[in-house]
């Protein structure tokens, strides 16, 4: 199961009590105020990791709260520190504050740690109000409480390459054939209802990641069909392969299929077209007379964009479409930042 959005409250442990104590020895005569202080409470961390690529586990526990400082005892003894609690993220994910729709941390590689709730201050013991004048005080301080904040998670597929189209224009299979991925495939109206990723591999230890976006249709952007919910996995992609299906038992006409999408894009975010993108017809083993792989064929003329022809059911156009990718990721520099403009687009 795939999770990509959450939400999660976490709190830092309270600060120990302060002391309230005397020192009473024999042969002591001086001996005093000796309550100790009250220990930190733990603080909350978020942190990235390669070993997760969903939300899946905030939806059977979404509170985490860190462990209470210990109070503070006689003879100047200290109470001990609460443990702090590491939560762990799948790289690609997005954190929100829940309550102001503020975006404040955006973990894109491993190993990335924040502090996210930090632990209150434990309180004074008596021993720290002793003065010249007053030196047997019988007030300490109580523990300071723990921040406390609820915080939206939002993961975005980190892939170099993602799929776009139109619902059943053979993305899945595509990815299938490509990756080891295997994404539910059928032979009547479907749609992929998650994302997944597949590591394409070519010749010389060459390899690129791929990401099987569910398909879009018009008014995706205003939340219909799965719209924008899967919408914002593109953002991180740094390459976009456009699947048009020129099968002849479509109904739709393949350049308006073009036209709808790239609409689709540029009205979640102007900044989505302009992101490198191949323009490929898919299906053309079952193109029939051909009517409307020659229409597209002329539009792709008439637009000087060149048209990579596939069928992943026979294998026609694969290699050259992998290759052609490979080349064109090399011209295109990993921090690419084109998408921050979507972020505002929250669901």
């Amino acid at each position: 199961m795939f999770i990509d959005e959450s939400k999660i409250r976490i709190a830092g442990g309270n600060g120990g009590n302060g002391c309230v104590a005397f020192r009473r020895e024999k042969f002591v005569p001086r001996g005093g105020p000796s309550g100790g202080d009250g220990g930190r409470g733990g603080s909350v961390y978020l942190e990235s990791t390669e070993g997760l690529n969903t939300l899946l586990k905030f939806r059977y526990k979404r509170e985490f709260e860190a462990e209470r400082g210990r109070h503070g005892e006689g003879s100047n003894c200290y109470g001990r520190d609460g443990a702090d609690v590491t939560i762990q993220l799948p790289v690609g994910t997005v954190v929100y504050d829940e309550e102001t729709g503020e975006k404040l941390w955006d973990f894109d590689t491993p190993d990335q740690k924040v502090l996210a709730a930090k632990g209150g201050h434990g309180g004074r013991g008596n021993a720290h109000f002793a003065t010249s004048t007053h030196q047997a005080p019988r007030k300490a301080e109580h523990g300071r409480t723990g921040q406390a904040r609820t915080l939206k998670l939002e993961l975005k597929l980190l892939a170099d390459v993602g799929l776009v189209g139109f619902p059943n224009v053979g993305k899945s299979t595509l990815i299938s054939r490509l990756s080891s991925a295997r994404p539910k495939i059928a032979d009547y109206p479907f749609t992929t209802l998650e994302p997944h990723l597949g590591v394409v591999s070519l010749a010389g230890e060459r390899s690129f990641v791929m990401a099987d976006i569910p398909g879009l249709i018009a008014g995706a952007h205003e939340g219909r069909g799965l719209g924008i919910r899967f919408l914002k996995h593109i953002e991180r992609t740094r390459l976009l392969l456009h699947m048009i299906d020129v099968a002849e038992n479509s109904e739709r006409d393949p350049v308006e299929d073009y036209n709808t999408i790239l609409s689709e894009l540029e009205s979640f975010s102007s900044t989505m077209t302009e992101k490198p993108m191949l323009l490929v017809a898919s299906r053309v083993d079952a193109a029939g007379d051909g009517d409307r792989l020659k229409a597209l064929r002329k539009f792709c003329r008439d637009e000087h964009k060149k048209l990579y022809e596939i069928s992943a059911v026979t294998g026609a156009g694969l290699e050259e479409l992998k290759n052609s990718i490979w080349e064109t990721l090399n011209q295109i520099p990993r921090s690419n930042p084109v998408g921050e403009a979507a972020a505002a687009h929250q669901t």
